[in-house]
C-alpha cells in the first residue's frame, strides 16, 4: 500500500505549508474534507485496536445478482485499465446492489487506495480511511477471505493510527489470518517482524512460509526479495532462480525480481528484459500496473 506513504506525504506536506502560510488553502473539495479530518483523528487515536471500529453489525451475505456482477466486472477492468475513478463507480454501484459480498467490498478498498495515489493533499488521506474501512468490510463479510484479511494487514503495517493502522491492529489480523492458512500466517509475521526491526526473526518466519509451501513460486519471491533488500545477493539470486524454474513466465516473477534488480542497482539489461517482459505478460488486474513499470524502467536509463 504505497498510497498510504504517498497521501501521508501529501498531508504533511499540506499541513506544513498551512503552517508557514495560513493564507496557503487546498483545493475546494480537500479543504472541505479537511474540516472532518481532526476529529476523525483524534476519534481513531483515542479508540482501542479494533479490527471493525465503524461497522456495527455484520451483514447477512446475499446472492451475488447479475447487475451487480456486471458492475463489478467492468470495476475490475477499469482497475485493471489503471482508470480508477471509473473502478471507484461501478464498484460503488456494485456494493450499493449487493451490499453482503465480501470481493466487491475488497476490491473497492484496492481502487480507493490506487485512486488516492493520483490525488493530492487531504483527499488522498479520506480515500485512505475509505481503502480500509472496505477491507474491513471484505473481512467481516467473508472471513474466509484470505485477500481481504492480506489487503488489511498490509494497511495496517503501513498506517498510522490516526488513519487506523497500526502494529496492534496488524498483529490481530496476523492471528486471524494464521488460523485460515499457515503459510500466509507466517508471511504475516515476517512483515510485522520487519516493521519492529526484528531482521532475523523476519527471516525465520518467511523461511517457516516456504517450508510449509516450497513449491509455491511466491514463497521463493517472498524470501528472495527480503535477502535482496538486507543484500544478501548470491542467496537471493539462488531464490529467485528456484521460482524461474517453476514458473517462468509468471508475471509476479518477472515482477518481483526485474524491481528488486532496479532497486539494488543491479544488472540493469536483465531488469529491463524482465520488466518489459513482464508488459507483454497476462497479468491480472491487481498485478502491479504498466505505469508502475514505466517509472521503474525510466530507472535504468
Amino acid at each position: 500500500m504505497n498510497v498510504l506513504l504517498l497521501g501521508l506525504l501529501a498531508f504533511s506536506s499540506w499541513t506544513a505549508l498551512q503552517a508557514q502560510n495560513p493564507n496557503t488553502g487546498a483545493p475546494p473539495r480537500e479543504a472541505e474534507e479537511a474540516k472532518e479530518v481532526p476529529a476523525k483523528a483524534r476519534e481513531a487515536e483515542s479508540d482501542p485496536p479494533a479490527l471493525y471500529p465503524r461497522i456495527k453489525q455484520p451483514a447477512q451475505n446475499p446472492a451475488e445478482n447479475t447487475a451487480a456482477e456486471s458492475l463489478f466486472q467492468r470495476g475490475v477492468q477499469a482497475y485493471g485499465a489503471e482508470n480508477y475513478e471509473a473502478a471507484i463507480d461501478f464498484l460503488e454501484k456494485a456494493v450499493q446492489a449487493a451490499p453482503g459480498v465480501s470481493r466487491y467490498h475488497d476490491w473497492l478498498g484496492k481502487a480507493y487506495g490506487r485512486r488516492a495515489e493520483r490525488v493530492i493533499f487531504i483527499r488522498a488521506i479520506v480515500l485512505a480511511r475509505k481503502a480500509r474501512n472496505e477491507f474491513a468490510r471484505a473481512a467481516e463479510l467473508d472471513p474466509t477471505n484470505i485477500e481481504a484479511w492480506s489487503d488489511l494487514l498490509d494497511y495496517d503495517l503501513q498506517a498510522p493510527g490516526f488513519l487506523g493502522g497500526g502494529l496492534d491492529r496488524a498483529k490481530a489480523v496476523a492471528a486471524k489470518l494464521a488460523t485460515l492458512n499457515a503459510a500466509e500466517g507466517h508471511r504475516a509475521q515476517a512483515l510485522i517482524r520487519a516493521a519492529e526491526k526484528d531482521h532475523a526473526g523476519a527471516e525465520r518466519e518467511y523461511r517457516e512460509a516456504l517450508a510449509l509451501e516450497p513449491a509455491n513460486p511466491g514463497r521463493l519471491l517472498e524470501l528472495a526479495s527480503f535477502l535482496n533488500e538486507r543484500r544478501r545477493y548470491a542467496e537471493a539470486d539462488a531464490l529467485f532462480d528456484q521460482a524461474e524454474k517453476l514458473a517462468p513466465d509468471s508475471p509476479d516473477y518477472l515482477f518481483t525480481r526485474g524491481q528488486q534488480l532496479v532497486a539494488s542497482k543491479r544488472d540493469p539489461g536483465r531488469a529491463r528484459q524482465l520488466l518489459q517482459a513482464y508488459l507483454r505478460s497476462n497479468r491480472k488486474p491487481e498485478d502491479p500496473p504498466p505505469s508502475e513499470v514505466q517509472g521503474l524502467l525510466k530507472k535504468l536509463l
